[in-house]
């Protein structure tokens, strides 16, 4: 199991004392987040993409590659790239260009989004947002595994002999997740390729994602990449901790009610009972949370949202204290338990490489000629 947090990068009023931090305050805080996130020995570090306020990472590979030389061994991701408003050429060589710069400690997450508006300014239309996540996938997927590139589709130009560079580290592209809250096209994208599907399970209740997981997970077996259980399977989670619930509920509720997403809406107590969010101790959010796999089977990362609604730096970093030192450690022992030796682990770069590499000796193999028996 991998676990870590992502971020959605918002730029809002902290409600208890009426104060906007600046945009640059916001950058620098998500970068003193995914430092602290490594500190405490959290394995993921993950970042949205956002082009309107009130959001900032509008160019994460520009802030994943200015994390990736402050760190050592925290993974570096997405949550999400844009597949459907970003050219599938640019993308492939921003990743490629930054799993060099972070020797590997890359993935990358596909998304349509959810804010309507951005699709004109790069030119899309929204009505066709499946079809261009699709389509633009399809190249993407050519372009990291082919050293030339012939293409032509609906929605950009043709490419002729087209070379992508840098090429992937050791030939082996960054891991590929497909995130969705409710779009069973984009788990069966996830599951013809092989890739990963992340579940952002934040807003909905778990029948949906349990629905949507167990599509995933069905026709990924269809598809020849193994048993259904063994489809990798990422969710998105929150929480707020305190020593006591009552503390956490009362510090937080005021950010809730404001929040850029949901407040105004449910009250905390409907919210946290249909979603996972959790408010409360650390053993409450380690309960909520080792019960996941009860329902969506065992899956390979769990990510949370932390940094959101206006929360002050300082309390994203106790906050961060907690998670990494009572809450994951536990996690990961509880969700070790009874975990099927059949079941894969999170994928890493260096685990990918040498997969590759024993499927090239395999076919190199194979295919020798057999030697002649000279024996007389």
């Amino acid at each position: 199991m991998q676990f870590g947090i992502f971020t959605v990068g918002d730029v809002t009023t902290d409600p208890t004392t009426g104060r906007t931090p600046t945009e640059n305050e916001r950058i620098k805080a998500m970068v003193a987040i995914a430092l602290k996130a490594e500190e405490v020995g959290l394995d993921v570090f993950a970042t949205g993409e956002h082009h309107n306020p009130p959001f900032v990472p509008s160019s994460p590979t520009t802030m994943l590659g200015y994390i990736a030389a402050q760190t050592e061994r925290i993974l570096l991701s997405t949550s999400t790239t844009l597949i459907t408003t970003n050219d599938p050429v640019k993308i492939a060589e921003d990743f490629a260009m930054l799993q060099h710069l972070a020797d590997g400690r890359v993935d990358v997450m596909m998304g349509r989004g959810n804010t309507g508006p951005v699709y004109p300014w790069f030119g899309k239309d929204i009505r066709q947002g499946v079809e261009l996540a699709l389509e633009n996938y399809n190249l993407l997927h050519r372009l990291w595994r082919e050293e030339y590139v012939d293409w032509q589709g609906r929605f950009r130009t043709p490419l002729q002999g087209f070379q992508s560079t840098p090429r992937p580290l050791d030939d082996v592209p960054p891991f590929v997740w497909h995130g969705s809250i409710r779009t069973p096209e984009i788990a069966e994208q996830a599951a013809f390729y092989g890739d990963g599907f992340f579940a952002n399970n934040i807003f909905w209740p778990k029948e949906h994602f349990m629905r949507l997981i167990g599509l995933y997970r069905q026709r990924f077996e269809h598809y020849g990449h193994g048993r259904a259980d063994q489809a990798i399977v990422g969710l998105g989670g929150q929480a707020f901790i305190r020593k006591n619930s009552q503390d956490a509920v009362s510090e937080f509720r005021p950010y809730f009610d404001n929040a850029p997403v949901y407040g105004h809406g449910p009250s905390l107590e409907d919210f946290t009972e249909q979603t996972p969010l959790t408010v409360g101790s650390p053993q409450q959010v380690i309960d909520r949370y080792a019960a996941m796999r009860d329902y969506f089977g065992d899956y390979q990362r769990q990510l949370f949202l932390m940094d959101h609604a206006g929360l002050p730096l300082k309390t994203v970093l106790e906050q961060l204290d907690i998670l990494g030192e009572e809450v994951v450690p536990v996690l990961r022992k509880e969700l070790a338990v009874n975990r099927p030796e059949s079941v894969p682990d999170a994928p890493t770069h260096a685990a990918r490489v040498a997969e590759a590499r024993a499927a090239e000796t395999t076919v190199e193999t194979a295919a020798a000629p057999e030697k002649e028996d000279t024996h007389v």
